[in-house]
């Protein structure tokens, strides 16, 4: 976001000047980021004019290292998620602009684990649970593997079979 801020006198009168970015309009009206951080401030002097810059830039998506330790506890009862969700989105749940991740494959699959909106986003809304939301997309996805395993996953089950020994694919698919 961009920010000039100008004291101009004309007729004896002081003019304060306020220019924004449309950037910045369109959060005030629909929300912003709540993390922010100042990254460079600048002035300007001219003859009837002070100008100041602002630039920010938002700094909340988490790492994958954060959800990784954020699934690991998550679903300590069940690590074959943590392993579901390390293949299906690389424990990624943001997109590096900040929008939820969506499947590379299929842009209806959402979040951490990939969640598919088609087939689960009425059932979702049912439980009062929000797939774009980590805490969300985790909750709906406990709640799909304790009804149907790993079968929602079974087109990943490659990769995430070889991290467990070979043999947590019959047991995920069939619980």
């Amino acid at each position: 976001m961009l920010v000039y801020i100008g004291i101009r006198v004309i007729s004896g009168f002081y003019m304060i000047e306020i220019i924004t970015t449309s950037a910045f309009v369109l959060t005030s009206i629909y929300g912003s980021p709540t993390a922010t951080a100042v990254d460079n401030i600048s002035t300007t002097t001219a003859p009837g004019v002070s100008i100041a810059r602002v630039e920010q830039t938002t700094t909340n998506i988490p790492t994958s290292k954060e959800l990784e330790r954020k699934a690991r506890e998550y679903f300590k009862e069940d690590p074959i998620l943590v392993e579901i969700a390390r293949c299906e989105s690389s424990f990624r749940h943001l997109d590096k602009d900040g929008n939820v991740l969506r499947g590379k494959v299929n842009k209806g699959d959402v979040g951490l684990m990939q969640i598919n909106e088609y087939y689960h986003a009425e059932t979702a809304r049912k439980l009062e649970l929000d797939l774009e939301t980590l805490e969300g997309n985790m909750a709906y996805a406990k709640y799909l593997y304790n009804r149907e395993g790993g079968q929602p996953w079974k087109a990943s089950s490659n990769c995430w079979n070889k991290t467990n020994g070979g043999d947590s694919t019959q047991i995920a698919l069939a619980k």
